[in-house]
C-alpha cells in the first residue's frame, strides 16, 4: 500500500473563530479548503450560514460553497462523494486539503470513509408511509419514536430534522439494526489518510457571548431580508435548506408564527444548545487533538504556529 495521504481537519463549535484560522493555516501550508458544513453549499443564504466572503478568502481556494440553490436536496452521501473529489483535485494540485467547519458527522464520514450504501438505500414506500406518519403526527412523534428504537441516532439528530429522524427509523425497519451501531462499527475503520484532528474550545460562557453577539451581527447584516428573499423564492420550512439555525426561526416569524424578539430568543438557545451537542460529539471522537484557544490571548500567529508544530 502506498503512503497515506495528507489531511487536516480544524473544527470546533459554531462561533468559535474556524473561518480566520482556516485561511491563515492555509495560507502557511499550501491548503486548500473544503467547507464541512451543511448550508454553506447553498447559494443566497450567507449571512445566516457565516459563510465566508471571496475578500475574507485573501486567495485561498474554497470548495463545497455556493454549488446548490436552496431548494435542493443535500445529504451526508452526497457531501462525502463531493469531499473526496474536491480532495483528488487538492492533491493533484500537491496542495493539502484542509476540512473546515462544524458538522462533526461530515468530518466523519470523510475521515473514516463511511460505507453509507446501505443507509442509503431508496425504500420509496416506506419512506413515504414514514412522511406521511411526520406529516399527521408531527415532527415531536417522530422523534420519541427514534428515541425509543435508537437512542443515540435521537440524541445526535434534533427533532427538528424530520427528514434525519425518518432515515434513521426507515434503517432500523430495513435492517432491523439501529444506524448508531452500523456507523460506530464503520467509525472503527482506520482511516484511509495520514489526519490531524484539531478541534478548537474555549470556555463555554465566552463562547455563548460570541454566539449571541454573531447572532446580533447577522440580524443588523440584515438575516430577516435574506430569508424574506428565500421564502420568496419558493423556499419553505420542510426543505433540508431550510431546517438551518437562522433560516426556520425567521421563517417561523415571517409565516406569523412568533415575533421577531421571540424568534430570535429561540435562535440564541437553539444556537447554545447546537454548541453544546457539537462539543459533545468532538468528545467522543478518537483521535482528536483538542486547542484551548484562550491559552493563546488574542495571538491568532502564535495560535496557527502550534497547530503547524503538531502537524
Amino acid at each position: 500500500m502506498g503512503e497515506k495521504k495528507k489531511l487536516i481537519v480544524l473544527t470546533g463549535p459554531t462561533a468559535i473563530g474556524k473561518t480566520a484560522l482556516s485561511i491563515k493555516l492555509a495560507k502557511k501550508i499550501g491548503g486548500e479548503i473544503i467547507s464541512a458544513d451543511s448550508m454553506q453549499v447553498y447559494r443566497g443564504m450567507d449571512i445566516g450560514s457565516a459563510k465566508i466572503t471571496p475578500e475574507e478568502m485573501c486567495g485561498v481556494r474554497h470548495h463545497l460553497i455556493d454549488i446548490l440553490d436552496p431548494t435542493e436536496e443535500f445529504n451526508i452521501t452526497m457531501f462525502q462523494t463531493l469531499a473526496k473529489q474536491a480532495m483528488e483535485e487538492i492533491y493533484v494540485g500537491g496542495n493539502v486539503p484542509i476540512l473546515a467547519g462544524g458538522t462533526g458527522f461530515y468530518i466523519q464520514s470523510v475521515l473514516y470513509d463511511i460505507d453509507f450504501a446501505s443507509n442509503e438505500e431508496d425504500n420509496g414506500s416506506l419512506r413515504r408511509e414514514l412522511e406521511e406518519k411526520a406529516a399527521v403526527h408531527g415532527a415531536a412523534y417522530m422523534h420519541d419514536w427514534l428515541k425509543k428504537l435508537d437512542p443515540e441516532s435521537a440524541e445526535a439528530i434534533p427533532a427538528g430534522n424530520v427528514r434525519r429522524v425518518i432515515r434513521a427509523i426507515e434503517y432500523y425497519e430495513l435492517t432491523g439494526t439501529r444506524i448508531s451501531d452500523h456507523n460506530k462499527e464503520q467509525r472503527k475503520k482506520p482511516s484511509p489518510y495520514d489526519f490531524r484532528y484539531f478541534v478548537l474550545t474555549m470556555d463555554r460562557e465566552r463562547l455563548y457571548k460570541r454566539i449571541e453577539k454573531r447572532i446580533d451581527l447577522m440580524l443588523e447584516w440584515g438575516l430577516v431580508d435574506e430569508v424574506r428573499r428565500l421564502k420568496e423564492a419558493g423556499c419553505q420550512k420542510g426543505m433540508t435548506s431550510m431546517q438551518g439555525l437562522g433560516y426556520k426561526e425567521i421563517l417561523s416569524y415571517l409565516d406569523g408564527e412568533c415575533s421577531l424578539e421571540d424568534a430570535v430568543t429561540l435562535l440564541k438557545r437553539d444556537t447554545r444548545h447546537f454548541a453544546k451537542r457539537q462539543l459533545t460529539w468532538f468528545r467522543r471522537e478518537r483521535d482528536v487533538i483538542w486547542i484551548d484557544k484562550e491559552a493563546f490571548g488574542d495571538d491568532e500567529d502564535k495560535l496557527c504556529d502550534h497547530i503547524i508544530s503538531l502537524i
